[in-house]
């Protein structure tokens, strides 16, 4: 280098370090791309979709993300990897459908943006389980129009993926809305099964419906398919086509009727289909099946008691007819759920009687021998009896047993009662007619003429009681009035004829009686008196002796007394 070039260097090199200097400076890792926002995964079935914002204006700019899974509980690190489907796409989402295959754990996820060398923080995280975050895609659909009707066929939702999110396809339930292609057309509404036929059309009228796919078990709703229209064509009238068909059912024994509209020779063939070959997204055209003993027959109804083997299940019924001249024709199906469409008999009912109770023995509706009746219907029953007078005015009782044997007490003896019984079922909703009233007579109380007896028997004894005490008293009272009115005048037998006046009552004074003047010889008044008065003095001993008389004032009265006696004879 010659020393002009050398000189001119010198002179930019100090310019140069000054630019450096304005210049700002970037540390390591710095940059001015922005992160990601709005994290989202939208899954439909195994379709995985990762969708987010980008605010920056940056040119050139592309993303990135990764992911993390935590399958394994025992491992609480795991490492981030790079997620397939997502790596340097230039739009603001990725598919990456193919990096998932476990559905039930815990996966997290996040973005960032790149720029040649340049990357921007990572974006927030983003945590998901996809089976709980995953929607029913809509399902794919085939129609034919025929005959006025429109045939229909659904194709599951996962039908041609081969991972499914969904594990039971039977589970799916199938909701169609169709319309008339028309401004001011009515939506209707409607379930179906996979392969189905939607009637009840006006024909040449071009119709759209959609169809979408739920889970009712998980209350999960679908996507519904695109919207696809069809023109119904006129509908052919076969006059010899059963019609109105009835399903007739008591008891679990079943019929069905149906109207011949045709007045020729026509023969009818009764065909069945059990419920859950509908539910397959199959064929079922072949698999109906003749009801036996109602093959070709010429009269319009049929006992198909004998194909209905299970309760838990719906059987479709038909009719196919085949004219004189070789031509068939099928009617409506009607569909058979057993447990509801059967309607329950009156039970049996027998009555006895003991005393004053009333014994009820109930026979299931169908007899004893119709298990199905007891098993499935788990029936009650509902007893009203009343007693069998002219009083109108009479009320019903009632009583309601869960077992077929029932007392009824408090019975008035020597009453006819009438009993009638009903069965009903809360599970289904469901009872029966009342049964015929049976009625009986409790015997007469046979305790009546033993109480009778022993009110009479206590009566008597009371009025016996009441007699003997009432007589008693009165004997009592009698003695007393007679003790103090009307006292006894005989003397004692040891003192009588001695002065018996003397012993008068005490209580009553009597009339002085005449003195009769008496002359008396005297030598024999000195015997008399001696005679008596030995005989008066030893019957006085005796009495001393015996104790009647032994007390003082006895013998003071005594000595007085025999002192007035001795007076008185002189």
């Amino acid at each position: 280098m010659d020393g002009a070039g050398r000189r001119a260097l010198a002179l930019l090199l100090p310019l140069w370090c000054c630019l450096l200097a304005a210049a700002p400076r970037r540390c390591a890792g710095q940059t001015d791309l922005k992160s990601p926002q709005d994290i989202q995964v939208y899954v439909v079935n195994t379709n995985f979709t990762l969708r987010w914002n980008y605010t920056g204006n940056d040119t050139n700019v592309t993303f990135s993300a990764e992911y993390q899974w935590f399958g394994d509980l025992k491992t609480s690190e795991t490492e981030w990897k790079e997620l397939p489907g997502c790596q340097n796409v230039t739009d603001t989402e990725c598919d990456f459908s193919s990096a998932i295959t476990e559905y039930y754990d815990t996966h997290l996820v996040r973005v960032r943006a790149e720029r040649k060398e340049d990357k921007s923080p990572w974006s927030s995280v983003f945590e998901m389980i996809p089976y709980f975050i995953a929607q029913i895609g809509p399902p794919e659909i085939h129609l034919q129009s025929v005959n006025g009707v429109i045939k229909i066929q659904v194709s599951s939702p996962e039908a041609n993926q081969v991972r499914k999110m969904w594990i039971s396809q039977l589970s799916f339930k199938y909701n169609l809305v169709i319309w008339e292609n028309s401004s001011d057309a009515e939506v209707r509404s409607q379930s179906i099964f996979p392969t189905d036929t939607i009637s009840d059309l006006a024909p040449e009228t071009t119709y759209c419906l959609k169809v979408q796919a739920t889970l009712p078990l998980y209350s999960q709703e679908g996507l519904f398919s695109p919207i696809r229209c069809v023109k119904t064509t006129r509908k052919v009238n076969d006059l010899f086509c059963p019609a109105n068909l009835k399903v007739f059912a008591l008891n679990m024994k079943f019929h069905l009727h149906w109207n011949n509209p045709y007045k020729q020779h026509v023969n009818y063939t009764v065909q069945y289909l059990i419920g859950y070959l509908k539910k397959l997204h199959d064929d079922y055209s072949e698999k109906w099946l003749n009801v036996p003993r109602c093959e070709n027959i010429t009269n319009t109804k049929c006992n198909f008691t004998s194909i209905i083997t299970t309760t838990s299940g719906f059987y479709y019924l038909r009719v196919q007819a085949m004219s004189q001249y070789n031509k068939s024709c099928l009617s409506n199906e009607v569909i058979i759920d057993p447990l509801r469409i059967n309607e329950i008999g009156p039970p049996a009912v027998k009555v006895d009687v003991s005393d004053v109770l009333l014994h009820v023995r109930i026979s299931p509706p169908g007899g004893s021998e119709n298990e199905i009746m007891t098993e499935h219907y788990y029936l009650s029953y509902q007893i009203m009896y009343r007693k069998n007078s002219s009083d109108n005015e009479e009320k019903m009782k009632v009583k309601e047993i869960k077992q077929t044997i029932a007392t009824i007490s408090d019975l008035t003896p020597s009453t006819q009662y009438c009993v009638k019984v009903k069965a009903f079922s809360e599970t289904y909703n469901k009872s029966s007619p009342f049964s015929n009233e049976e009625c009986i007579k409790t015997p007469e109380d046979k305790r009546l003429p033993l109480i009778i007896l022993a009110t009479f028997v206590t009566a008597l004894i009371a009025v016996l009681v009441v007699a003997v005490l009432f007589i008693f008293f009165l004997y009592q009272a009698y003695n007393k009035i007679k003790y103090v009115f009307f006292p006894s005048c005989k003397p004692p037998l040891n003192i009588e004829g001695f002065g018996g006046q003397l012993f008068g009552s005490p209580y009553l004074p009597t009339a002085e009686e005449p003195i009769e003047s008496c002359y008396v010889i005297e030598s024999i008044i000195e015997e008399v008196n001696q005679i008596d008065f030995k005989d008066y003095k030893h019957s006085k001993q005796s009495s001393r002796d015996s104790g009647n008389y032994s007390n003082d004032d006895d013998t003071s009265g005594s000595k007085g007394s025999e002192g007035m006696l001795e007076k008185e004879i002189i």
